[in-house]
């Protein structure tokens, strides 16, 4: 049994990206549609770190997002690059008069559906997009299969995916020519555990046993990463095997231990796509581009992608000016560019790279040097860490 419907924007996937584009195109009177192949419960639950940089809050906030970043999350006005066991404080308040915000991703998408559900906006949960047709039409549908096993076709002027880095809307953009990437040699070993925080801010280590980050969830949770093998089997260790390995990536601080409830092994990868848009179809957020978690760029780049495109299909529908949908890709590449060079920079400042010879070891601390001695390294890294402004216009 096939249910047709029609709307003028078309999202795939209900992360960040997808619902916070609802939100601003709902504002401004443009009709979407939302899908996402998960429920509610598994959306809100979806644990990933989250720093947020200060115009992404402000972002959401602006827009009318009941946001609880500042009553939840911790506001952070620098973090501390730790190498040949001395902290070197970049302080980005004093740098560049902005902070970021500690706020995991489940707490944005449990302010953005509490904020879009009560408005009545159409997010149609557990419904599997399978494939988009017509891309190159005035009219591109979206085919998926419905919680009941049904078809549903959503038939829009526009189809936006925010479908993740597995997303089938890029797939019927640009086939198996998915973009240029960088796969990375390790990976990170990660931790949640019950404990006090081990410092006031984000510790990022380059240690001669390798990278470590100890990073924050709330005054009783603490999440920690080491770098590891991409192949490591994230039971491989006892909890006593994790904190040595920790402590000792982090020489001349001691770590505040806990129970550790939960591991993971997060893979690296750099990544763009082919296209980010053609004809009325576009890409936000994961389903455009991944970066390495090093750089705090994630999230923050797909809202910035959403504030393009949400000005732009305001300006297509309302005034049938196609001159920002036009601009889109390159705007957003700008942007994109940057942060994947900030991204790969942070990482391959920190990380102990495999055969590294003993020059390369020694240029590496030059370079972390070079940036804690100067003002100007300091600053590039704040500027950078904290976020650029976005371009809204052509």
């Amino acid at each position: 049994m096939t249910t047709t419907v029609r709307t003028q924007v078309a999202i795939v996937g209900a992360g960040p990206a997808g619902l916070m584009l609802a939100h601003l195109l709902g504002r401004a009177g443009v009709e979407s549609i939302v899908i996402d192949d998960r429920t509610r419960d598994e959306i809100e639950q979806t644990i990933r770190a989250g720093i947020l940089e200060q115009g992404t809050v402000e972002a959401l906030l602006a827009s009318g997002v009941d946001t609880r970043a500042h009553e939840v999350g911790a506001r952070h006005d620098g973090i501390e690059l730790r190498f040949e066991g001395a902290g070197h404080r970049i302080d980005f308040a004093d740098l560049v008069g902005r902070g970021v915000w500690l706020y995991p991703q489940h707490e944005v998408l449990q302010d953005l559906l509490g904020t879009l559900l009560p408005a009545g906006q159409d997010i149609r949960f557990t419904t599997k997009a399978e494939r988009v047709e017509d891309v190159d039409s005035t009219q591109p549908k979206v085919i998926a299969v419905d919680a009941d096993g049904g078809t549903l076709e959503i038939t829009a002027d526009f189809v936006v995916g925010a479908d993740g880095s597995h997303s089938v809307t890029r797939k019927a953009m640009s086939g198996s020519h998915n973009g240029l990437y960088r796969e990375y040699p390790f990976a990170w070993f990660g931790i949640l555990c019950e404990a006090p925080p081990s410092a006031p801010e984000l510790i990022y280590s380059n240690s001669p046993n390798g990278f470590a980050l100890i990073s924050q969830r709330s005054d009783t949770v603490q999440r920690m990463y080491f770098q590891c093998e991409p192949t490591v089997d994230p039971n491989a260790y006892s909890e006593a095997e994790l904190w040595e390995i920790l402590q000792s990536r982090v020489p001349g601080t001691t770590l505040k231990e806990g129970r550790i409830f939960q591991r993971d092994v997060l893979q690296f990868r750099s990544f763009v796509a082919r296209d980010l848009r053609r004809g009325r179809v576009a890409l936000v957020g994961d389903a455009a581009h991944t970066v390495p978690p090093t750089g705090a760029k994630g999230m923050n780049l797909a809202i910035a992608d959403v504030l393009l495109l949400d000005r732009a299909l305001q300006a297509f529908f309302h005034d049938n000016d196609t001159r920002l949908l036009d601009a889109y890709e390159q705007t957003a590449l700008h942007r994109i560019w940057k942060a994947q060079n900030f991204s790969w920079w942070m990482t391959s400042m920190t990380h102990q790279m495999p055969e590294a010879s003993g020059f390369d070891r020694m240029r590496q601390l030059g370079e972390l040097r070079s940036v804690t001695d100067s003002r100007a390294g300091r600053m590039y890294l704040a500027e950078a860490y904290t976020g650029w402004p976005v371009d809204l216009h052509i």
